[in-house]
């Protein structure tokens, strides 16, 4: 099943949903998947502001609109989707922040777009499904680029060795840029389990809920034959809804 966020779920005049292995686009907004803009991520800093259906937004990991009917979706793995909605659900927007977007900015640049037409404090986010501080080992040197470029606690960043709390670093954030509320919705992309009623699902050939390329490229590693994640990538979207 997708997750909901609790934050979101209070905000008029949209929809949303992050997904799943289940449901790798939530089935809450497939309806709108033909206005869907193209793009292609590429872990950098651009917001597109999209102003038609279908828009070709090239390289792109931002995405910001006032449009209703206008789906606006980022395709992850382990990397964090965050979904922005105006209190009011007049604008909405997504961002997909892997570790290069986070460190480099690509919170800050939504920040940028948002406060150009209004106010963070009149904006809620929730952060999605992805690689949590259980499972995100990186290298030490990765963990002290973090650590040495942002005004967080060392433990934040990384409450154990050599593991990144992306989620911990995207909230922080933030909070720190304004936003009126900020909420968590998923959990872990490398290691939760599907949901299952009996054991024997559990024993299923992928009993996880989320496509990982983390967990993917370990198990590929042990076995070749294993097949890749490309096309199975889940997807987090919001929509103001048509009047």
């Amino acid at each position: 099943m997708s997750d909901f966020s609790a934050l979101l779920s209070q905000v008029p005049r949209i929809q949303h949903g992050f997904g799943s292995k289940e449901a790798l686009l939530p089935l809450s907004l497939q309806p709108y998947s033909e206005s869907l803009p193209t793009k292609k991520q590429v872990h950098g800093l651009n917001i597109v502001d999209v102003t038609a259906p279908r828009q070709p937004c090239g390289e792109a990991d931002g995405f910001y609109t006032e449009l209703p009917g206008i789906l606006l979706t980022v395709f992850t793995a382990d990397c964090l989707p965050i979904i922005f909605s105006r209190k009011d659900g007049g604008a909405v927007g997504a961002v997909h922040a892997g570790w290069r977007g986070l460190r480099h900015g690509i919170i800050e640049q939504m920040v940028e777009r948002i406060n150009r037409q209004g106010s963070t404090a009149d904006w809620v986010a929730s952060i999605g499904p992805a690689a949590g501080a259980c499972c995100y080992e990186v290298s030490q040197e990765l963990v002290d680029e973090f650590q040495q470029s942002l005004s967080l606690s060392p433990a934040l960043i990384s409450p154990s060795y050599r593991h990144l709390d992306l989620g911990a670093i995207a909230h922080a954030k933030l909070i720190q840029a304004g936003f009126s509320a900020v909420d968590f919705s998923g959990s872990c992309t490398i290691c939760t389990p599907k949901a299952a009623e009996t054991v024997s699902e559990r024993a299923q050939a992928s009993p996880f809920k989320y496509t990982s390329f983390r967990r993917n490229s370990l198990q590929r590693a042990v076995d070749p034959s294993l097949p890749g994640i490309s096309g199975r990538n889940q997807q987090s979207g919001i929509v103001i809804l048509p009047d």
